[in-house]
């Protein structure tokens, strides 16, 4: 039991300095973040099934690597504009502009007696409608 005591104890303070990386500057993230995990590991404090034990360990991995992939911090500069802080370990992926003049299929329906999809198929023709505007 010292053994998982011990990646418990791993857990909390891989969590706590993530939690210091990404929101770095950011007293009241930092404020907030220390204070939901310490809440999180307290309601737990009682666990003894190993096999949840595990899961929650489990959580808290997965909780730090999503904090350290796609969390960005983002401060507003004097001239109105926004600048980023972007860590080696964030996430990043391609950015592909939208092509207006890409033909879009209409969704293929799931059952027979529903008519019109959701919204009645309002959405859809509202998209088809913009689509014969700008191929004009």
């Amino acid at each position: 039991m010292s053994q998982l005591r011990r990646q418990v104890l791993s857990a909390f303070k891989r969590l706590h300095r993530t939690r210091e990386h990404v929101f770095d500057g950011d007293i009241q993230a930092l404020t907030a973040g220390r204070l939901k995990i310490n809440e999180s590991f307290r309601q737990n404090l009682n666990e003894t099934k190993e096999d949840e034990i595990k899961k929650m360990i489990q959580l808290a991995d997965d909780v730090n690597h999503e904090l350290r992939t796609t969390v960005i911090q983002a401060t507003k500069r004097e001239d109105n504009v926004y600048e980023l802080r972007i860590s080696d370990e964030t996430t990043r992926l391609d950015n592909v502009l939208f092509n207006p003049d890409a033909e879009i299929k209409a969704p293929r329906r799931r059952r027979q007696n529903q008519e019109g999809g959701c919204c009645g198929g309002a959405a859809m023709a509202a998209l088809e409608q913009e689509i014969a505007e700008r191929k004009k």
